[in-house]
C-alpha cells in the first residue's frame, strides 16, 4: 500500500514537471523567434494610454515618438535624400561602416533581402561617413569588392547617426509605410531575424 502511494506521488510530480516544461518551452520559443528584435508595439500602447489620460493637453505639448524622426543623407552623387522621401513605403534603416566587423558580417543577408524585397521595401543602408576613419571611397570599395547592389547613403554630417545611433553599430530599424517604428535590432542580425523584421513590415 505504501509503495502504491509512492508510485502515485511520483507520477503526479512527473506530470506537473512535464506541464511546466511545456509552458517554459512555449515561452522560450516566442522569445527566440525575435530574440534580436525589440518590438515597439508595447511602447505605442503605453503612449496611447497616456494620450487618452491627457486629452486636455494641447497638441503643441505632445510629441509622438512612435514616428521615425526625419533626416538628410546623401547618395553617391551628392544628392540630398531624406527619410520622408519614402513616406508611403516601408523602410529598413541600417547603420554600418566598412571598418565594423559585425556590420560586414550581416551585409550579405541584407543583399539577399534587398534582391527579394527591394521592390516592396526601401532599404536605406546608412554609412557613417566621418571623412577620416570612414570615407565614401572606403565604403564604395567594399561595395564594389563584394558586389553589393543595395542602396547606400552617406551620413557625412552625422545628422541621421546622431538621432538613431546611441550604443554602437550595426543597428537596424524597421519603419512602416506611415513612418512609424515597428521594431529595431541592435547588433548584427542573422538572416532569420532580418526576415522576421521584414514579415512585420509586410504583414
Amino acid at each position: 500500500m505504501k509503495n502504491k502511494k509512492v508510485i502515485i506521488i511520483i507520477a503526479v510530480v512527473f506530470v506537473v514537471l512535464l506541464g511546466g516544461a511545456a509552458i517554459l518551452y512555449n515561452n522560450l520559443k516566442d522569445k527566440v523567434n525575435n530574440e534580436q528584435l525589440a518590438k515597439t508595439e508595447e511602447k505605442d500602447e503605453e503612449k496611447e494610454t497616456t494620450k487618452e489620460s491627457a486629452e486636455e493637453e494641447t497638441a503643441d505639448d505632445e510629441e509622438d515618438t512612435s514616428f521615425a524622426p526625419d533626416f538628410t543623407v546623401y547618395d553617391s552623387e551628392g544628392k540630398e535624400i531624406r527619410l520622408s522621401d519614402y513616406q508611403g513605403k516601408p523602410v529598413i534603416l541600417n547603420f554600418w561602416a566598412s571598418w565594423c566587423g559585425p556590420c560586414k558580417s550581416e551585409l550579405p543577408d541584407f543583399e539577399e533581402a534587398f534582391k527579394e524585397y527591394g521592390d516592396q521595401i526601401q532599404f536605406m543602408m546608412i554609412n557613417l561617413t566621418d571623412g577620416s576613419r570612414e570615407t565614401m571611397e572606403s565604403a564604395s570599395a567594399l561595395m564594389e569588392e563584394q558586389g553589393y547592389t543595395f542602396p547606400v547613403f552617406y551620413d557625412t554630417t552625422y545628422q541621421a547617426t546622431g538621432q538613431y545611433v546611441n550604443s554602437g553599430i550595426p543597428i537596424t530599424y524597421f519603419i512602416d509605410e506611415e513612418g512609424k517604428f515597428v521594431a529595431y535590432g541592435q547588433g548584427a542580425l542573422d538572416a532569420e531575424t532580418l526576415q522576421s523584421g521584414i514579415d512585420m513590415l509586410l504583414k
